[in-house]
């Protein structure tokens, strides 16, 4: 408490095998009422119902569920809440949520209006920074120059920069896609 004015946020992550959600219950709904963003790493390794009881706290909370699609109300509630998906593929491949890069679904979280963006995962152990996850994306899945855009602009919108901040980057990106030339790749 005394140094709350330093802490911009609260986060979870590591293994989820024996460590469920509700074990931290209590100290995110204190960090809830204190004013502090939420970020939780769930659904990865963890079972579905894992990802869903994050998002039934109700709070804005970033969470990898990468099994999403296979519940259609979790599908729905993630969309309508606009509640951002950390995607971390090279990390899932690494960890066998997806055999090979080319069998991720990050198309279909997009696709199914998620606010999904691209994340690194422990870059020295998992191989690759954020760009590094975006350009084996791009490879793998052949990513068009407007999902790449999205996934970016995702990241811009969920960050917890104040809303003018997130319009300037918004804007900036728009510009810079404008500018952009194919040659220069």
């Amino acid at each position: 408490m005394p140094h709350l004015s330093l802490i911009d946020g609260v986060g979870l992550d590591s293994s989820e095998v024996g460590h469920p959600p509700s074990k931290f219950q209590r100290l995110f709904a204190r960090c809830k009422d204190l004013g502090l963003a939420r970020v939780a790493h769930a659904g990865e390794e963890g079972p579905l119902m894992s990802g869903r009881r994050w998002t039934c706290w109700r709070y804005r909370a970033l969470i990898t569920v990468c099994a999403a699609l296979e519940d259609a109300q979790l599908v729905q509630r993630l969309a309508e809440n606009q509640i951002p998906l950390t995607v971390c593929p090279l990390s899932n491949v690494r960890l066998k949520v997806f055999e090979r890069m080319e069998q991720h679904n990050l198309r279909s979280l997009l696709q199914a209006g998620l606010l999904a963006m691209v994340n690194s995962d422990d870059p020295a152990y998992f191989g690759g920074y954020l760009n590094a996850n975006l350009l084996a994306c791009r490879r793998a899945l052949q990513l068009t120059l407007a999902e790449v855009v999205q996934l970016v602009k995702n990241s811009i919108v969920a960050s917890w920069l104040s809303p003018l901040d997130q319009e300037h980057w918004l804007q900036e990106i728009d510009r810079v896609v404008a500018a952009w030339q194919p040659e220069q790749v």
